[in-house]
């Protein structure tokens, strides 16, 4: 199985440095994947919309930007986004940025994007919310255009480029994995068709897995493709809102055991949320390290 983290964002409070620390940690202790969660702004709740999933004041890194510091002092670990709400930005300047990293990151990347479920961020960013499910399918192709293309010509609803030119190209170029996260049924049809992988939040119910799967596999062979080709990754946890989930990760042989469920489900990778990790308890870089080592050591007795 392959472990991902989701970087907290949180330890910039330790500065530049403490963020390059825990990431060569993460590194270090064995992960195969450091991904960064994504949002520009979050929202107050006002006289016409509930309070947000997160508190409006969250610190958040921007994920590109945080991840082109990360790569200056890594080698061999993924660099990726879970997930990047990819119809609130420009399509080919996240080309443009995704093509940077990869090639100064000597071609780690796995851009994980989803549409977003803020209105008020969208709002905020001049972008049309209700329109972000068509944008998407339009970005993504896009993306694929100028990471491959020698001259790109593309004529969309939303976005056109006429006789456009990106160098250089990333070192994947087109094959630079695009996975895509959602549990909705456009999310999992935009999987199958357009996509190298789900990412999925964590589900505890082996039939709704399943079932997820399934209609993945139907929707790709649809498309043509072959379903085989689609990979897996779920979250061992959601962020805890509980002193229930906050138990979760203080708690390695129960992180062990739900790795080993996730795996039976057929799932080949396994997330750990990093930020839930210091909501738990761990409130320094130092010691989400220690977490995260043991529960590393966990997973590997567990499942190898």
């Amino acid at each position: 199985m392959k472990l991902s983290v989701e970087f907290p964002s949180v330890s910039y409070r330790e500065g530049g440095a403490g963020v390059l620390r825990l990431a060569r940690a993460i590194e270090d202790i064995g992960f195969d994947q450091l991904d960064i969660f994504d949002h520009v702004i979050m929202g107050f709740p006002t006289a016409e919309r509930e309070a947000p999933m997160y508190p409006p004041k969250m610190p958040i890194l921007e994920a590109l930007m945080a991840l082109s510091h990360i790569a200056a002092v890594t080698e061999r670990i993924g660099l990726g986004t879970e997930v990047l709400v990819l119809p609130q930005r420009q399509p080919v300047l996240v080309a443009k940025q995704v093509s940077t990293l990869d090639t100064l990151s000597g071609g780690r990347v796995r851009l994980g994007v989803g549409v977003g479920w803020q209105e008020s961020e969208f709002d905020a960013l001049e972008e049309d919310f209700h329109t972000r499910g068509k944008r998407m399918d339009e970005a993504i192709d896009i993306l694929r255009a100028y990471w491959s293309d020698a001259q790109v010509d593309y004529q969309g609803q939303f976005y056109s480029s006429t006789a456009m030119a990106m160098e250089p190209k990333p070192p994947q170029g087109r094959d630079l994995p695009i996975w895509i996260g959602g549990a909705s049924e456009a999310a999992l049809r935009r999987v199958a068709e357009r996509g190298d992988g789900w990412l999925a939040t964590a589900i505890t119910d082996p039939a709704l897995a399943q079932r997820c799967k399934a209609k993945i596999a139907a929707y790709a062979e649809a498309a043509g493709r072959d379903p085989a080709t689609i990979g897996y990754q779920m979250m061992l946890d959601v962020p805890p809102r509980d002193e229930e989930g906050k138990r979760f990760y203080s708690e390695t042989d129960r992180v062990a055991a739900r790795a080993a469920e996730v795996q039976a489900m057929g799932f080949e990778w396994g997330a750990l949320n990093a930020t839930a990790i210091f909501q738990a308890g761990a409130r320094s870089v130092d010691a989400m390290v220690d977490v995260l080592g043991q529960a590393y050591e966990a997973i590997r007795r567990e499942v190898g």
